[in-house]
């Protein structure tokens, strides 16, 4: 396909004459991976098409969201439903009420949930409210982690413990970030020092608990018992960010994954998006009452959103979970995930080429390194240039992954066997050229 034909590219020169970098969020613009951004132009099940009308094998969905596959008829009935109805009030709707029910029938680590629009503003509303409710400033969190591009978010470790970190966004003083600490992911020693050096000013330790922002890492069980021991021991509050884990990895998100392992583990505030929105713009962060009331009106945390609980939004999320609290819905998916990763293990070691995967529910990652990183400086040994090569070997073959190496992918209910099968065929082509 020539330039001249390449409605992608025409795109893209369009968008960067009136939006920074031609995209509303950065990753989306090819820039680790080199290329054209593909413009979408509509999705239906697993696949989506570009501006050229060129189909892909869609492993992304929308960061996770999609986990019913793009226009599930449920959902797509509630959303026409909800528009007739009207798009947004400012005022409260009994679907909220639905939702926020349906979010803590599954997880029951939580009292009571606030509704918000993205995971940004859930996760800094949750930081606030964990400083409210402790009186304290200092929040510990990870390399690796995201958790939203709030200020006080946006660091990276200093030079010791003791020190404060550094920002990595211009535009965030440093006084603002002062009171963050960050460790290395599954580090217990560390956390250890941080604790006896800091205990008794941390507001709350926030964690993903499966790191999906690079790639896709699992905290350790060990490490998580250690975080919960001492977050208990110190009043400092357990935060989850299940933005990305929240039914995507379990019916139950991540926390009952973890629970299996330690028997009556809880966090002590969950912050969640994407999947609990179903494609829409919603998230929330809840915890328990003691917690929870001290938001306003009832408390003296403040919080507000125009868009709030949307309407709209309510009723795609509520849809949504309805459907993947089905019976067998989890078995099914984690089968095909898993049918995907090994799948691509095989392929790797059949062209020699060193590789590991690992994946929980419909969340899963793969790394160009013989065994499977712990923390972000082991991702980031991964061969960036030979990953560039899969990721538009995949491309060209008409499969879709994060165009990062950073980022964790996500199979759907509506992937069929015969899509993971073609895509780990196409995988195994590119491998021979690595």
């Amino acid at each position: 396909m020539t330039q001249t034909t390449d409605h992608n590219l025409a795109l893209f020169e369009r968008a960067k004459r009136v939006i920074p970098g031609g995209v509303n969020s950065p990753v989306r613009a090819f820039k680790a991976v080199g290329g054209t951004p593909r413009f979408v132009q509509r999705a239906q099940g697993a696949y989506f098409w570009d501006a050229n009308g060129q189909r892909y094998i869609d492993y992304i969905g929308s960061w996770g969201p999609m986990i019913l596959g793009h226009g599930h008829p449920a959902v797509v009935k509630a959303v026409q439903d909800a528009v007739l109805e009207g798009f947004s009030f400012g005022a409260p709707t009994e679907r909220e009420v639905e939702l926020v029910e349906e979010i803590l029938r599954l997880v029951p680590s939580m009292d009571m949930v606030r509704l918000v629009s993205s995971g940004t503003e859930a996760a800094m509303s949750a930081i606030r409210l964990a400083r409210g409710a402790t009186g304290r400033s200092k929040l510990i969190k990870f390399e690796g982690c995201y958790h939203g591009h709030a200020d006080a978010l946006l660091v990276k470790a200093g030079s010791g413990l003791a020190t404060f970190g550094n920002a990595t966004s211009a535009g965030v003083p440093p006084e603002v970030v002062q009171h963050t600490i960050v460790l290395e992911y599954n580090n217990i020693e560390q956390l250890e020092q941080a604790f006896a050096l800091h205990g008794k000013e941390l507001a709350c330790l926030m964690i993903e608990p499966i790191a999906g922002n690079m790639n896709f890492v699992r905290a350790s069980v060990p490490f998580v018992k250690r975080c919960r021991e001492l977050c208990t021991q110190y009043g400092a509050l357990l935060v989850f960010d299940e933005v990305m884990n929240g039914f995507r990895v379990a019916l139950g998100s991540a926390q009952s994954v973890y629970a299996r392992a330690l028997p009556g583990f809880e966090p002590d505030m969950t912050v969640m998006g994407k999947v609990i929105g179903g494609g829409m713009p919603l998230a929330a962060f809840g915890a328990k009452r003691a917690v929870m009331e001290q938001l306003a009106p009832l408390g003296g945390v403040y919080q507000a959103g125009t868009l709030s609980g949307n309407p709209v939004a309510t009723a795609c999320g509520l849809a949504t979970l309805r459907e993947i609290s089905k019976p067998g819905f989890f078995e099914d998916l984690s089968r095909k995930t898993r049918l995907l990763v090994d799948g691509l293990k095989g392929a790797a070691a059949a062209e020699g080429v060193s590789f590991s995967a690992d994946s929980e529910g419909g969340m899963f990652g793969f790394f160009l390194l013989p065994e499977l990183p712990q923390n972000y400086p082991q991702v980031m040994k991964t061969d960036g240039k030979r990953f560039n090569q899969l990721f538009h070997g995949l491309l060209d073959g008409g499969v879709y992954i994060a165009p990062a190496l950073y980022e964790a992918g996500f199979v759907s209910a509506a992937h069929s066997d015969e899509d993971i099968a073609s895509t780990v065929a196409i995988a195994r082509v590119v491998f021979k050229s690595l």
